[in-house]
């Protein structure tokens, strides 16, 4: 009798779809490999940089911004009109900016905090969620954390984690402050939009029952704060959450202890993986 897959790992795998191989085509700026390039952006770069032995060269760090610039005007993508920097690993030095659009196309890192609210009620641990916006153009409409967002050039993890708490929950910065750091979770993942290499910083932060989230930019339709077990139950049972989101709440569960020890070993090992994944061969 077979048994059916742990929809838990599930999630995680479903975020693992780009493993880095040597035949992977590069994009590299002054020799160092800084992007593993989508296969549908290949023929584009050929008029446009030139090849070496393991992909394409970029002279510079600015020119970054101009190719995110030409690209878009191509029609290759639809610019977000918000640059994002450009690092060649984690914690590495900045090497220049591109428009967020580009990122995916070119196999670029890109990095995000995510921060799961908590509140502690008389009747247990719950935990705010927010519905995504029907505009946006990522996922709309699916649930997602209290604040989310990508780290956008010139910010650290702190500032973007107090400017995106503002903007998307109107929770004001002394209260995001207390937010503390839990884990920093990585995927390599195929998506329409291209090849997602990403980091995510997470954080919890712990809200006083009397806090109720606004959404303040239009990024969010609703919140809604929901029994731990109820949030444990979508992520088991459905595929309502946006997609990264499934993974940082199931580095919630863990820390929580909501599974058994063989399984948590399992989904441990599996999130762990997405150090090297995002990594260039």
């Amino acid at each position: 009798m077979t048994h059916p897959p742990d929809p838990f790992l599930t999630h995680i795998l479903a975020c693992h779809t780009a493993p880095p191989t040597p035949a992977d085509t590069l994009l590299l700026c002054n020799d160092t490999p800084i992007g593993r390039l989508a296969p549908e952006i290949i023929p584009h770069l050929k008029t446009r940089l030139p090849e070496t032995p393991r992909g394409f060269s970029i002279p510079s760090g600015p020119a970054l911004t101009t190719l995110g610039q030409d690209m878009a005007a191509e029609g290759l993508y639809k610019p977000h009109n918000e640059l994002f920097d450009v690092i060649a690993e984690p914690g590495g030095p900045v090497l220049g900016q591109i428009d967020r659009g580009a990122l995916p196309l070119l196999g670029l890192l890109a990095q995000g905090v995510h921060v799961n609210g908590l509140v502690a009620r008389p009747d247990g641990l719950h935990l705010w969620m927010a519905r995504r916006s029907l505009t946006k153009r990522l996922d709309p409409g699916k649930l997602d954390h209290l604040v989310a967002g990508g780290m956008c050039a010139g910010t650290n993890i702190q500032t973007t984690l107090t400017k995106e708490a503002e903007e998307e929950a109107s929770i004001p910065p002394e209260l995001s402050q207390t937010a503390t750091p839990v884990a920093t979770l990585c995927y390599a993942m195929y998506r329409p939009e291209g090849l997602r290499r990403d980091i995510l910083h997470c954080f919890d932060l712990h809200l006083p029952a009397s806090f109720t989230p606004t959404p303040a930019d239009g990024e969010v339709e609703t919140f809604e704060l929901v029994p731990i077990e109820t949030a444990f139950a979508l992520v088991r049972d459905t595929d309502s959450l946006k997609f990264n989101v499934n993974l940082v709440l199931i580095d919630l569960f863990l820390r929580l202890g909501l599974f058994p020890a063989q399984q948590a070993q399992t989904l441990r090992n599996a999130l762990a993986t997405g150090r090297r994944l995002i990594s260039i061969p």
